[in-house]
């Protein structure tokens, strides 16, 4: 992709953004602000975690945007009996007698883990280390994956029986964790009109696989102000009970503070928010916007927040 300058090159991003929002506003009613945090993601070159009852369109919502942006997908319903080999891959012998490995699941470009807390600790640590190193090891064997590689996985906060709920470090490794909410009244009554009569909806294509991998490596490159930027380290490092810049009230409500992906994610994340608000560098203001999904699952209430009903909500409206 060939532009004059990067600023040619954000109105450009911002166009497609539009065009992309429009499309999957198509298929999703309402839900702007997931929408939102899902696409920065993507751009951001992070995975993302849904968490939301059943039956809120978290399947439909990746289907649609895999669609709108031209890349391969697929969905792994994850059960207590999956194994790693299920969703990396296998080595079978074939005719001629030697080893052949068949690619598993993992090898597409948006991977829809649903319900990723159904599994057990063992497959969850083979996802995982997909999304770290985008590759799989198999027989001693290193397989690197598609790119752009971007892992949407769901989880359902009601049903806690016979799940896995997954450690802080593995948490750690999703850049946002979106809540889902019912939709407002009138959505779902467009929702319903929609869906219960004949007529289907086409989604277009808006980007490639080249220009989001391209688009990825623009964000990197928006410069950012050191008062930005120290904002958004100041912010993670005051979720730490018991160091130098945690406040009173979170000494005495947090058991547990973000680490410092929090603060490298704030910075790609609001350099994010900005170009597809129209800016060329962020301000505050932006890192802001994208505080709460970052930290939600960051940081670990103790006893005294829980006995007192304090949500993590409340507590990162505080911070900020």
């Amino acid at each position: 992709m060939q532009f004059k300058s990067d600023v040619e090159a954000v109105d450009y991003f911002r166009d497609k953004y539009k065009k992309l929002h429009a499309e999957i506003g198509k298929v999703i009613i309402g839900q702007d602000e997931v929408v939102r945090d899902v696409l920065i993601s993507i751009f951001s070159n992070g995975h993302c975690l849904l968490v939301g009852v059943p039956g809120l369109a978290k399947t439909l919502l990746v289907n649609t945007i895999a669609e709108a942006l031209g890349l391969t997908y697929n969905r792994i319903q994850f059960t207590p009996d999956l194994m790693p080999s299920d969703i990396v891959g296998t080595e079978i012998l074939d005719e001629s007698r030697q080893f052949k490995f068949i690619k598993g699941p993992l090898f597409a470009n948006i991977i829809l883990a649903d319900e990723i807390n159904r599994t057990p600790p063992k497959t969850q640590a083979a996802l995982l280390e997909a999304m770290q190193e985008r590759a799989v090891t198999a027989a001693g064997k290193r397989y690197e994956l598609a790119k752009p590689f971007f892992v949407l996985a769901t989880q359902n906060p009601i049903e806690q029986e016979g799940t896995y709920p997954l450690p802080e470090a593995q948490l750690d490794r999703f850049m946002f964790n979106v809540w889902l909410d019912y939709p407002k009244y009138e959505d779902e009554l467009t929702v319903v009109k929609n869906t219960t009569s004949d007529k289907s909806i086409k989604v277009e294509k808006v980007l490639s696989a080249e220009e989001i991998l391209w688009l990825q490596d623009l964000v990197r490159r928006v410069p950012v102000t050191d008062n930005v930027l120290e904002y958004a380290v100041k912010l993670a490092t005051k979720t730490r009970p018991n160091t130098a810049h945690a406040t009173p009230e979170i000494n005495r409500l947090l058991a547990w503070g973000a680490g410092p992906r929090a603060s490298q994610y704030l910075v790609l994340g609001a350099k994010c928010h900005a170009i597809v608000n129209g800016k060329y560098s962020p301000d505050i203001e932006d890192v802001r916007a994208v505080a709460a999904p970052i930290l939600r699952h960051r940081i670990v209430r103790n006893y005294k927040a829980e006995a007192e009903g304090v949500s993590i909500e409340a507590i990162i409206k505080g911070l900020l």
